[in-house]
């Protein structure tokens, strides 16, 4: 579990990223918690090279509860270079634009 070192007066925000490869190819890299600028670095490091044709990465945000403004700035950039979104609530499907009109 991630936690940023904020001061003691702000409210601290946790991210929990757990990655699992299925087969060798798929992996699956889950997100519990707020998506925050602060963790992106952390998440790209667990996709790891996601671009590789040989490995899918998947990303499961069903128990996302928050994502800030760069949060969805940066996973559209994950989508648009590969990534899947292998679940996410009802508020992130609305936030991608997942959902149909």
């Amino acid at each position: 579990m991630i936690q940023p070192s904020n001061d003691a007066s702000e409210t601290t925000a946790v991210l929990r990223i757990t990655q699992t490869t299925t087969n060798g190819e798929i992996r699956t890299v889950r997100l519990e918690g707020k998506l925050l600028a602060p963790w992106m670095n952390e998440v790209l490091a667990a996709c790891g090279d996601f671009r590789s044709p040989l490995r899918v990465t998947r990303l499961d945000l069903s128990e996302v509860d928050f994502v800030d403004s760069d949060g969805v700035r940066f996973l559209h950039d994950l989508i648009r270079e590969g990534v899947e979104i292998a679940a996410c609530s009802a508020f992130v499907s609305e936030l991608l634009h997942l959902k149909g009109p």
